[in-house]
Formats: structure tokens, C-alpha cells, sequence
């Protein structure tokens, strides 16, 4: 397997003219584009940087943060992201964590890199500097990096605990690209929407795929489902690859027409799961030759595809080319303690997949718990129907226990969305004491509907009666992580905006 800086070298003796990198007014061929990473590799040995050091980013997606991470593959760099919205006390945990030794920042960051204690002591630089920097002279880079050494280390959300370092090779980086070429049927001289940010796995898929078919990456720093819609429109982009809920707003944005994304034809999705309504309307309204829902995690990029997504409804399809996986009972022991065919319980992961992360940064508890006899214990709830494909379910931690049964928050949400006056919704257990849980759905309208309505919806559907929410808030938004990833957690403790006043729910009583 190359290492990234060779491969970035063969995609420039391979397409030297093709477009490589569009931000505004900047656009860059792959031959430019490597002459200003040669000079910003430069730059970064004038720093005394020196291979397996860390370097962590607080930056948007801006062709500066694009060329810092090719440079970092060539000089041997482990590229350290963190969400450019982190406060200072989440870059001084990093900091400390990750032992960096030099921090990379934009305006919109400064504030909290002010506010980091972590960061004062070391060398600091702005996208505008490295924008200078990149107009020096300098020598062609060569790659002083192995397929064996370290290219990445992302950081997990923390909902739960402090957020885990995900260390990953130069190889498992560009296996995960090269299967997400493979899996997502990429042309050659595809054009990228690349707004999933760069600290996320999706967004660094999507750069370093792009480069492996002469494609180009056309910068978005931050989403705007208008402007996303402009840009779509002027830079002809044929993929996108975007969690559910960027696809959400962009298909309820005045701006959307059919007409205005009609170059696109692939839809690509990940980070959660879609819910079948949002399924359909994406379907009419780019009618895509490829609908992929791709199941991964940062730890392992690639579980499960599914390329016919609105064909199948809530299914994420089988193993990906690099990988195999399994459903175990919930709470086994073992991989080996397989759950039976639609059954629901954990999905595991081969560790040996190409794709494969090693295990955490310095912390050996989140080993324990996740990595076992070979095998990664993803934390999601699914079941495989009767023609082997996935259907994930959830969360372990999310799954509702009511009266003795189980509830999975994806199937209740599916259903509530399929109708026409729910913009959003999501579902959570909330505490009762005849029940333990009640189902909750929490729901955002997109016109006048009731309760009770979404009640008779949800009973003509042919949702089992334990299944139906009993307590229905209409809220003015669900909370959501900068990726798009529903919040429970913030819903289960109260943290949510009602919709007006209180609103009413079912009877909570078991019918």
C-alpha cells in the first residue's frame, strides 16, 4: 500500500492539468497545487518540525487546511483536527493528549485559541500565513512517510466521556479512500462538494478519495443550504457526500430546484441514520444513478454499504470490500455469540479490514471495552433481515426498554417522518413508573398537524401499538451536533426549545 504523499505524487504525474482544489476565487491543478504543498512543507521543517509530531488544526474547510493536510502526509506529520468550533479548555485537553507540538488556526478560532493555556507555549500559524508561505520557491516535496507510519488522528465526540484519540496509518487512510472510490462507483474527474469538515472522516474521505480520480475538491468552509445550492450549480459538482441532516436543509432552502443540482449524480450518506421520508423526497428531487448509505465509524471507515438506499428503505446493506461484520446478542461476551437471522443486538467489526484503526490513543479502558478476540464492538444496535443485509437500529445506550419490550428510536422515527407535516423528528425513552420508559417523540413541524394526528398516523402504518410514541412535543428544533448527529442525550435531560407552549401528549397508559 503507498503511503499518502507518494499517492498524492502519482495523482500529479497522473492528471498535472486537472482541476484540484476550488476555494472562491482560488483554483488550483494538481501540478500547482503541489508546487505551494512543496512550499508549505518547507515552511512546516522551518518550524522544527520533525516526523511522528503532532500538529492540531482548529480550522474550516479552506483550501489552506486541504494543503496543510497533503503537506503533513509528505513531511511525515500526524495531522491532529479538532472542530473549529472547540472552546480553549477542549484544545488544552488535546494539546495535553496528543502532545502537539504546533497549532494551525483561522480568525473565526482565534477567540478560544486566546482562551488555551495548552497553545500559548507553542508555534501558532493562520491560514493567512500559510497562504504566504505557500508563495515561497521551494523544492519538490518527497514523501518521508511509510504506509506503516501514523497520517491521522481524529477525535471521538466525548458525549459520554472525555473525547478518544483514533490514531490511523497511512495505509488504513488510503484503503478507506480507495473502498470509498470503489463503493460510491466514482468516475474519473468527479467534481466534490467538500463541506463535511475535516476533522470528520467523511470529510477526509472525501479529499483524499477525490485526489485518487483526478477529481476536484471544491472547498465549502462552512454550510449554508443556499449557498451550498449556488455552489452545486456554478462548480457543476457531480457527488455529494453529506450526513442527513445538511441534505435536510438543503431540500427544504428556497433556493433548491432540481434544475440548479441536476449535475449530481451520486448521493452519498453517513453519521446517521435517514429517515425513510427524507429518503423519498432526495429521490425525487435528484432522481441520483446512486443512492449510498455508507455505515462506518472514524475507528474503522467502511462496516457496511448500501447502494440502492431508497430502493430499501433503512437498510445499510452488507460488509464493505474490506471489511466483515456481525450481529451479537446484546450484551455478549463474545463475538462469537451471534444473534440469529432478525434478531436484534451489537454490530462487531473485523479489525484485520484494511481499513482498521489499532486501538485508542492512550487509553487502554476504551480498549478493553470496545476491541475484543479481534473484533470491534461498535456500541450500535441492529439485525440482519432475511436477504443478509444490515438494518441498524441505534445506540446500545439509546435502545428503549418500555413495559418490557424494545424499542428502537430509528423505527418510530421513520414512520413519524413519512408524514407530510413533520419537517423532523426524533425519539427517546423518557422515565415513567409504570413503564420505566415511555416512547417520546419529539418532533419539529413543517405545518399544522396534531397529536392526535400523528397518532392515527402512526396506528395506519402498522406500527406495533408498544412501538407508538406516548407523549408527542413539538419543539421549535432537535438539538443537533455540528455534524448533524441528533443530540438524545440533550432531549432526554430537557435541554430543548418547546414549540410555543407545552404541548399536551398521549395518555400514558399501554393500550
Amino acid at each position: 500500500m503507498l503511503d499518502l504523499g507518494t499517492s498524492f505524487l502519482a495523482s500529479v504525474s497522473r492528471d498535472p492539468d486537472a482541476l484540484a482544489v476550488v476555494d472562491g476565487d482560488t483554483r488550483l491543478t494538481y501540478a500547482q497545487w503541489y508546487r505551494r504543498i512543496s512550499a508549505l512543507v518547507a515552511g512546516l521543517d522551518r518550524m522544527g518540525l520533525k516526523p511522528g509530531d503532532h500538529i492540531l488544526t482548529v480550522m474550516q474547510n479552506r483550501w489552506e487546511n486541504a494543503s496543510l493536510h497533503w503537506a503533513a502526509q509528505f513531511s511525515g506529520l500526524i495531522v491532529t483536527p479538532l472542530n473549529w468550533r472547540a472552546k480553549g479548555d477542549e484544545i488544552d485537553y488535546a494539546v495535553g493528549d496528543a502532545g502537539a507540538r504546533a497549532v494551525f488556526h483561522e480568525e473565526v478560532t482565534e477567540e478560544a485559541l486566546r482562551q488555551s493555556q495548552g497553545a500559548a507555549d507553542l508555534p501558532c500559524a493562520a491560514a493567512g500565513e500559510l497562504a504566504a508561505i505557500m508563495e515561497a520557491d521551494a523544492p519538490d516535496a518527497r514523501p518521508r512517510a511509510g504506509a506503516e507510519d501514523w497520517s491521522l488522528m481524529l477525535y471521538t465526540s466525548g458525549t459520554t466521556s472525555r473525547p478518544k484519540g483514533v490514531p490511523r496509518r497511512h495505509r488504513a487512510e488510503r484503503a478507506g479512500a480507495v473502498a470509498h472510490v470503489a463503493q460510491n462507483l466514482y468516475r474519473h474527474g468527479e467534481r466534490t462538494l467538500g463541506v463535511m469538515p475535516l476533522y470528520h472522516t467523511m470529510g477526509v474521505r472525501s479529499l483524499i478519495a477525490s485526489s485518487l480520480i483526478g477529481g476536484a475538491f471544491v472547498c465549502m468552509p462552512r454550510f449554508d443550504a443556499g449557498r451550498a445550492v449556488a455552489l452545486i450549480e456554478r462548480e457543476a459538482i457531480t457527488n455529494l457526500y453529506l450526513v442527513p441532516t445538511l441534505y435536510h436543509d438543503m431540500l427544504h432552502d428556497p433556493a433548491f430546484s432540481p434544475d440548479r443540482v441536476a449535475t449530481v449524480s451520486k448521493l452519498g450518506f453517513a453519521g446517521a441514520s435517514m429517515t425513510d421520508g427524507l429518503l423519498k423526497k432526495l429521490q425525487e428531487a435528484f432522481r441520483p444513478e446512486l443512492f449510498v448509505n455508507h455505515y462506518g465509524s472514524s475507528e474503522i471507515y467502511t462496516f457496511t454499504i448500501e447502494q440502492d438506499a431508497a430502493g430499501k428503505p433503512g437498510s445499510a446493506g452488507r460488509a464493505g470490500i474490506n471489511q466483515m461484520i456481525r450481529v451479537v446478542k446484546l450484551d455478549a461476551a463474545s463475538p462469537d455469540d451471534v444473534a440469529g437471522p432478525g434478531e436484534e443486538g451489537e454490530i462487531v467489526a473485523l479489525l484485520e479490514g484494511d481499513e482498521s484503526f489499532e486501538g485508542y490513543w492512550n487509553r487502554p479502558d476504551a480498549d478493553a471495552k470496545a476491541l475484543r478476540q479481534g473484533w470491534y464492538f461498535t456500541g450500535d444496535t441492529g439485525f440482519l433481515d432475511e436477504d443478509g443485509d444490515l438494518f441498524v437500529t441505534g445506540r446500545v445506550d439509546d435502545m428503549i426498554i418500555t413495559g418490557g419490550e424494545n424499542v428502537s428510536p430509528v423505527e418510530v422515527e421513520s414512520c413519524l417522518s413519512l408524514h407530510d407535516r413533520v419537517a423532523e423528528v426524533a425519539v427517546v425513552g423518557l422515565p415513567d413508573e409504570r413503564w420505566g420508559k415511555i416512547v417520546t417523540a419529539f418532533v419539529k413541524r413543517s405545518g399544522e398537524v396534531s397529536a392526535e394526528e400523528l397518532d392515527e398516523h402512526c396506528r395506519a402504518s402498522g406500527l406495533a401499538n408498544f412501538r407508538r410514541p406516548r407523549r408527542i412535543v413539538f419543539v421549535d428544533e432537535i438539538p443537533k451536533s455540528p455534524v448533524g448527529k441528533v443530540l438524545r442525550r440533550m432531549l432526554v435531560a430537557g435541554d430543548y426549545r418547546p414549540e410555543g407552549a407545552a404541548t399536551p401528549g398521549y395518555p400514558q397508559k399501554a393500550e
